[in-house]
């Protein structure tokens, strides 16, 4: 893995909690759905069987749960939030302004704030790679996807605390 790429921080209770769901789904969750898909593949004609198209679409959808989370857990940094010193890290809670407009979300998984009402960026996401390591009161800019610069400043880095 390169130095280069972003770590993804998440607490112990995010980190149980979905190593608890990959537990399930690997285990119970895969025996339920191969019960559904035996269940309606004994009703007969697979073409027109919508139980087993939807079971087997229910299937694909787990399995690509299960390779996500396989992969945020092996990567992720678990533990409390970087304590902030006034830099954007994974885990930090930003104010900023964003296009004229004042925002205050957390940088980082989504996964860390399932029960808050922060919103999340991804250090990958072009506004997350733009601020990520940048300071208190920096200025820069970032790409939009219909291709408008978007100014940003940071205004304010804080401490995440599982608000």
């Amino acid at each position: 893995m390169s130095s280069d790429a972003p770590v993804t921080f998440l607490t112990q209770d995010a980190y149980d909690r979905l190593a608890n769901e990959l537990e399930h789904l690997s285990t119970t969750g895969r025996e339920e759905i191969a019960k559904r898909i035996e269940s309606a593949r004994e009703e007969g004609d697979l073409k027109e069987n919508g139980g087993y198209h939807a079971a087997k679409d229910e299937q694909g959808k787990q399995e690509a749960r299960i390779r996500t989370l396989k992969a945020l857990l092996k990567d992720a940094t678990v533990g409390e939030a970087p304590q902030s010193h006034g830099v954007v890290e994974s885990g930090t809670i930003v104010t900023a302004i964003v296009a004229g407009g004042e925002e205050r979300f957390l940088l980082g998984n989504r996964e860390i704030a399932v029960d808050s009402e922060l919103d999340v960026y991804s250090e990958a996401s072009p506004l997350g790679a733009a601020i990520l390591g940048q300071s208190e009161g920096a200025k820069v800019s970032y790409t939009a996807p219909n291709g408008r610069e978007i100014p940003v400043e940071v205004v304010k880095v804080e401490t995440y605390s599982g608000e």
